[in-house]
């Protein structure tokens, strides 16, 4: 009897478990927004459209650094602008350096 249920459990535990699946919008959903974490760290220096300058901020629209460049003085910080490494995660450094790519002239 006791194996009985028990395999009637694991049946219907099984049949549950298969009907689960992973929306390609809840993956993407997941991604980190570059463009939401840039508004909410960099724009008091960079400014909305990445060309302000305050404190000595480079003008995001002008500069030739790739994503990889980016994604490195983000980390680590430069000169005055302060290293976000123990602020943001991995994936959201590179989304916010890849947003910064779209605010080029």
């Amino acid at each position: 009897m006791k194996q009985w249920l028990l395999s009637i459990f694991l049946l219907a535990l099984a049949v549950a478990c298969a009907n689960s699946t992973i929306d390609k919008e809840d993956v993407e959903d997941s991604k980190p927004d570059g463009e939401k974490i840039f508004k909410n760290y960099c724009t008091p220096c960079h400014g909305l459209y990445g060309n302000m300058g305050a404190g000595g901020a480079f003008n995001l629209q002008e500069s030739k650094l790739s994503v990889e460049e980016r994604i490195l003085v983000i980390t680590n910080g430069r000169n005055a602008m302060t290293p976000f490494k123990t602020l943001l995660q991995p994936d959201e450094i590179k989304a916010v350096a890849k947003y910064t790519l779209k605010l080029k002239k």
